[in-house]
């Protein structure tokens, strides 16, 4: 088995998918905290890691890999059983639309850098990220209804078994209620997101539970 290393922030969203991915999976790995907020991951040291400066970061045998998706999709070649993609092609896009609609449409809006863009103050930059939130889990709220009138229904995002969609939809559905968002306007996304936290992954992989989250303001 290839030793993992992952460079994390407790609270960041991105990193919260990838710590979920690992705990469904079973795969150990160390876990390296990079300080969001004292800069840490702007440091010279970092960037040769991760380009861009943000979290996380896989080392895989020493290799590093960055952007969470693209790591849930390493570690599912890595790593098949149990897998977090279906294996029909109509099902996996599926879940691939759920987790791009989080990956891309959702949690980058909320991002410190793009929130340090929006404004100075921090009630437009909480008012700015509780909007996006609301639009991106009102469209997850709709796309899992259309599922269920195909037929497709269970107590996670996409059915009965957990996959990369509920790897997103916990942090983001976490992530939303720090910004103030009802999520009981969304019942199938809060019901899901509850049901897949509510798993030894989901444990595992919370923000609270992780080494750095003990020594954060």
């Amino acid at each position: 088995m290839p030793e993992l290393a992952l460079y994390s922030y407790w609270r960041s969203s991105s990193s919260y998918r990838v710590r979920f991915a690992l705990a469904v999976k079973g795969v150990p790995y160390t876990y390296h905290p990079v300080n969001l907020l004292a800069g840490e991951q702007s440091a010279d040291e970092y960037r040769e890691r991760s380009p861009a400066g943000y979290v996380p970061c896989l080392l895989v045998d020493g290799r590093p890999f960055v952007e969470s998706v693209a790591i849930l999709e390493l570690l599912e070649d890595l790593f098949p059983a149990p897998p977090l993609y279906p294996k029909d092609p109509f099902d996996r896009a599926r879940v691939r639309a759920m987790v791009e609609m989080v990956n891309a449409g959702t949690q980058p809006l909320q991002n410190l850098n793009v929130l340090a863009r929006v404004s100075d103050d921090p009630q437009a930059r909480a008012a700015w990220a509780k909007h996006f939130n609301e639009r991106g889990l009102g469209a997850l709220e709709r796309m899992m209804k259309g599922h269920e009138a195909l037929g497709i229904r269970g107590r996670y995002a996409y059915g009965d078994a957990l996959t990369a969609a509920d790897a997103c939809l916990v942090p983001q559905v976490y992530s939303a209620r720090r910004f103030g968002v009802d999520v009981d306007a969304f019942p199938r996304v809060r019901d899901a997101a509850a049901a897949a936290a509510d798993t030894d992954a989901g444990r595992a992989a919370a923000p609270e539970t992780q080494p750095d989250a003990r020594s954060a303001p």
